[in-house]
Parts: C-alpha cells; structure tokens; sequence
C-alpha cells in the first residue's frame, strides 16, 4: 500500500520579487535571469488568477509578478506566427491598441501581449487601410494621435489609440499586483 503524499504546507503569496520587462525578460529583484533552466521554469508556471494578477506557481506558493507593460511579450516570427515570450503560439484577436508612445498590446487567446519593440517595424508594415492598402504615416500618426478619421487594419483586426495609463484596465491585468488578506506576506518575503 503505497504512503499517501504529505499536504503542502500553507505559504504565503510572495510579491514585489518577480517582474518582466517590455522584452520579455524575466528579473528577480531587477536583476534579469540568465539561467536557461529557471526561465524554463518560470515559462512553464506562468499563469493568472480571476483578478487579473499574473504569477508563477511555485509548489505551494504563488509568486506574483510585476508588468512593465503586459502579463505577455509578444514576438513576430519569420513565418508570420505570433507567439509569446514563453514560447508559446497565440492566436491574436481584437483589440489591438497603440498607446501614446507608440508601444502595440493586443488581446489572444493566452492573454493580453505588448509587441516586441525590436517587431514594431514589422508589425506597422503589415498595417493596412479599409481597402487593403498600406497605411500611411499620417493615418498612422492620426491613429496614434486618437484624432484618425480613417481605420487601420492589421490582419482584420482595428488598430485604436488607447493611453498607456487605460491598458490595463481594458484588457483586465494588474501591472503591480498586490498583497491583501491573511494569507498574503505583506513583506515581500520569499
């Protein structure tokens, strides 16, 4: 008869340690991670609760992680796929905004992503206009402006203007989630 397995012990939620950067980088502490095998780690335990909060799961206890811009970094690949800084293949869907710096978050199937900034070239060239035309730079600027009078597309999806300070209430994501209840380590503490 085998030994049933011990119950995890009650850990607190542990915040103010982890974050990811506009590029996908993960920093403990801000200091960026090198390792290969805690960032496979990470990858692989990143998740989200209903309030939006985006954590890792760490056995027993949830790691919650600080945004610079969205809870996904999201890359173009050479074949037009669009995958995230996890390495997983997403499915991109509306909406798509661009916020007063210029910076692109989309909603797909995983979550909300920020476009790579080192993508933001490839992503403007496949902006198109109603007709299917490539977007001028004044359309684009007139979008980004929130003044546009004429639509632009990427891949069938409307681009809008969005200020940054709104993004993450639209797309329902905490930047900086934060301790509350019993259970949370008010110290940040691991």
């Amino acid at each position: 008869m085998a030994t049933p397995l011990p119950p995890w012990p009650d850990v607190p939620a542990c915040y103010g340690w982890l974050s990811l950067d506009a590029r996908g980088n993960w920093r403990l502490k801000e200091e960026r991670i090198a390792h290969p095998g805690l960032i496979a780690f990470l990858n692989a335990h990143y998740a989200h609760d209903a309030e939006g909060n985006w954590l890792v799961n760490n056995g027993p206890q949830r790691v919650y992680v600080r945004l610079e811009r969205a809870p996904l970094v999201l890359r173009l690949q050479p074949d037009g796929r669009l995958s995230s800084h996890t390495g997983r293949a997403v499915t991109p869907c509306a909406p798509v905004c661009i916020d007063e710096e210029g910076c692109i978050v989309l909603a797909t199937d995983a979550g909300a992503g920020v476009v790579d900034d080192r993508d933001l070239a490839s992503f403007i060239a496949e902006l198109c206009d109603a007709q299917g035309q490539p977007a001028s730079d004044d359309a684009l600027l007139a979008t980004l402006s929130g003044t546009a009078v004429e639509a632009l597309f990427w891949r069938g999806h409307r681009l809008v203007a969005c200020p940054r300070s709104a993004l993450a209430a639209r797309f329902g994501f905490q930047l900086d989630p934060q301790a509350t209840g019993a259970t949370a380590d008010p110290s940040g503490g691991p």
